[in-house]
């Protein structure tokens, strides 16, 4: 067991230098953050959108509703998008909320990191024991023709959530595209993580709540993948997972909701360094609306 390598990889998924975002409110509350980049652009061509006092980017000034706010940024993304500024178009709307839980409006999921909100997603970590008790862990390896992250490996599943879409709705709708879970097989399961993930990325800030949940599949149950996106499905021993960790070769959220369900497992038994790092992006499950 490599601990302090894992609690080393974690590092460097969660800690990043925010000094270069700049805090996006909607409607008085804190909703996103922006980078220089995008501030730039949008104090050079969206200035009645996007205004810029004290430090504080203010979206919407005029905009006094849902579906106003809405409507408006269904606009802006779409124009980001003609202009080149937008990659990865799925025509499907993210959900943005208050803190309070109230929906503050719907956008292009395309569009959520260049404004740094928090989207909301299902992971699903696929566990077998074996007949002489060893656990192994079900790992998929992307589709080498997938737009983002091909070949790249991930949990049993994860997907995002979208707007108007309850959550176990998603678990079990991602359940069966990714891996032919069937819906019995989900439809009680307890939650058992909540962990936000947040990092940089070309388009922006990726800031994401990761709804965790762990299916415990027999022997004879074996994932199938239902819509492409998955190559295979693999069951490693815990050592190889972690190995793999290491090595950079799991994309970022599925790398943060194995190193916890290892963490749960108690697979590194008490490691005072990473339970800290956990301790900094796990949340008490239920409160994710609220922006931290």
């Amino acid at each position: 067991m490599q601990a302090r390598a894992v609690a080393s990889a974690l590092q460097q998924m969660i800690e990043y230098d925010k000094t270069g975002f700049v805090p996006l409110h909607v409607a008085g509350e804190p909703l996103g953050c922006v980078n220089q980049q995008w501030l730039q652009r949008l104090q050079a061509e969206y200035s009645s959108l996007f205004r810029l006092e004290q430090g504080v980017l203010t979206a919407l000034p005029a905009a006094h509703d849902f579906a106003e706010r809405s409507r408006q940024l269904a606009q802006t993304a779409t124009q980001w998008r003609d202009a080149g500024w937008l990659n990865g178009w799925r025509n499907e709307k993210f959900m943005a909320y208050f803190q309070d839980g109230t929906p503050c409006f719907e956008m292009e999921r395309a569009a959520f990191r260049p404004l740094g909100l928090t989207s909301r997603a299902v992971h699903l970590n696929g566990l077998t024991r074996m007949p002489d008790g060893e656990i192994r862990m079900w790992i998929g390896r992307r589709s080498p023709f997938k737009d983002v992250a091909p070949n790249r490996l991930d949990n049993l599943m994860g997907g995002g959530i979208a707007a108007g879409e309850t959550l176990q709705v998603a678990l079990e709708r991602e359940g069966w595209e990714e891996a032919g879970i069937p819906a019995s097989k989900l439809e009680l399961l307890p939650q058992a993580a909540l962990l936000l993930a947040e990092r940089p990325v070309a388009r922006g800030l990726h800031r994401e709540w990761l709804h965790v949940f762990d299916v415990w599949l027999d022997t004879q149950e074996i994932p199938q993948n239902q819509d492409g996106e998955v190559e295979a499905h693999l069951l490693m021993p815990l050592a190889e997972v972690e190995q793999h960790l290491i090595n950079g070769q799991f994309m970022s959220d599925a790398a943060l909701a194995a190193i916890d369900c290892m963490a749960r497992l108690g697979y590194w038994g008490q490691d005072a360094a990473l339970d800290a790092l956990l301790a900094q992006v796990r949340a008490p499950i239920g409160s994710d609306i609220a922006i931290r």
